[in-house]
């Protein structure tokens, strides 16, 4: 499943991103409302992790927002705030839980794990690209003779390029999706990940181009 993290504190979203991706998850992070409030508009994800005092926007805005396009994902606020008005706000903007600051990573996988179970009933949603199909529930790539074996971290880079719908996607932006935004990891370990999943896609008429100096974009034979 795939969870985007909105949270401006660094120390926090990568606690939260590790443990997401410790439970099999792909992570996107960002840090404040507005970037928020854009991406969500426009991307696939399976679930929210939605930080209330965020700078530009704040969360109870962002949910707002979602809510008014008729955006149903669930969402799980986070906050410092744990009077009773503050969480009945979160719940009125309409937020499907709600976990107060600080919180132990134990209770908020539970949470993550309710959610998810609510998100797995609903209809699949499937996005083809060429001759492969994408379930973005149950995160399966198929091709016309079945499933393909392609690990997790590698089916992160796969939605993040499929969803550019053809742009350019920066290394930056690639390893963000995988690691999490403030990662300690290079961005030469993208060009790894881009090596395995582009040998595994070439028999499908699926390419992944480089654009030096700019980045990567994938497109299916027509």
């Amino acid at each position: 499943m795939r969870i985007v993290v909105v949270e401006d504190n660094i120390s926090v979203a990568k606690g939260i991103c590790y443990h997401l991706q410790d439970m099999g998850h792909a992570v996107d992070v960002l840090r404040d409302g507005v970037e928020a409030d854009m991406f969500l508009r426009t991307d696939g994800a399976d679930l929210v992790v939605l930080d209330i005092n965020l700078p530009a926007m704040d969360g109870l805005g962002v949910l707002r927002a979602m809510r008014a396009r008729d955006d149903n994902r669930p969402v799980l606020l986070l906050t410092a705030r744990a009077e009773t008005e503050d969480k009945i706000a979160g719940l009125d903007a309409g937020a499907d839980d709600y976990l107060s600051k600080p919180f132990e990573m134990a209770e908020f996988g539970a949470r993550i794990r309710a959610l998810t179970r609510r998100v797995s009933t609903l209809p699949a949603q499937v996005t083809s690209f060429g001759v492969l199909r994408f379930d973005q529930t149950s995160r399966m790539v198929t091709g016309p003779d079945g499933p393909l074996d392609i690990p997790r971290r590698e089916v992160a880079l796969f939605e993040r390029l499929m969803l550019a719908d053809g742009r350019i996607v920066s290394k930056q932006a690639l390893l963000d999706s995988l690691y999490g935004t403030g990662s300690a990891v290079d961005e030469p370990v993208v060009e790894v990940y881009v090596s395995r999943l582009r040998k595994r896609l070439q028999p499908y008429g699926v390419q992944i181009i480089v654009k030096r100096g700019l980045g990567y974009l994938m497109q299916a034979a027509t």
